[in-house]
């Protein structure tokens, strides 16, 4: 994350009070000082969530540094309309983490012999896998069910979820991050899984 500066001055900290819509308005008009506030606030939970797939501080590392280049490089990928911006975020962080996954197991089949776990099973083996949907959703992103199952989910449900299970936070810090109460969250939570559960695993 080296490469991301940050400008100091009273412009900067006046868009601190910025929604991230907003923000995200500003960025592709190309505002840096917009951008460096939207690094500063989400930085950290980008990281965690790269950092929850991968496993690998390194690796967790430059897959934050690369989701934000892309999100300098293509804002205007998020359409406000479609959902809240954490959401989106969330969603990108996980594809990116993903297809670093992927792209380690084809180093491993070209270096080991014998041939090394299969893409799927490096993504059955992310913790949770067997137990929880959300995380058989990262796992198993190629069956339709499962995108689908996810796409279907209202937009509070489905940020809650992400942000629990990709974003490694507890339904105390959604809240807040939210700020929402922690009832709504811990409701949002439960109904998101019952919906996952009965999506891919045909559960009542």
């Amino acid at each position: 994350m080296g490469e991301i500066t940050h400008p100091a001055g009273e412009d900067t900290l006046a868009r601190t009070d910025w929604s991230d819509e907003a923000l995200m308005s500003a960025i592709v008009e190309r505002d840096e000082l917009a951008f460096v506030v939207l690094y500063d606030r989400y930085a950290d939970l980008v990281y965690s969530a790269s950092l929850r797939v991968l496993a690998d501080p390194q690796l967790a590392e430059d897959a934050t540094q690369d989701v934000f280049v892309r999100l300098w490089r293509r804002p205007e990928a998020f359409v406000a309309g479609r959902g809240r911006f954490v959401s989106w975020l969330m969603s990108v962080v996980r594809n990116r983490a993903v297809d670093e996954l992927r792209a380690r197991g084809r180093r491993w089949r070209r270096e080991s012999a014998p041939g090394p776990e299969s893409e799927e099973d490096l993504l059955a083996s992310l913790p949770g896998a067997d137990n929880d949907p959300l995380e058989a959703a990262a796992a198993h992103e190629e069956q339709v069910l499962v995108r689908r199952a996810l796409a279907r989910l209202p937009a509070e449900q489905r940020t809650a979820l992400e942000l629990a299970y990709f974003g490694g936070m507890t339904q105390q810090e959604i809240a807040a991050s939210l700020q929402e109460p922690l009832g709504t969250v811990k409701t949002r939570v439960r109904l998101g899984m019952q919906k996952l559960r009965r999506a891919l695993y045909g559960q009542v």
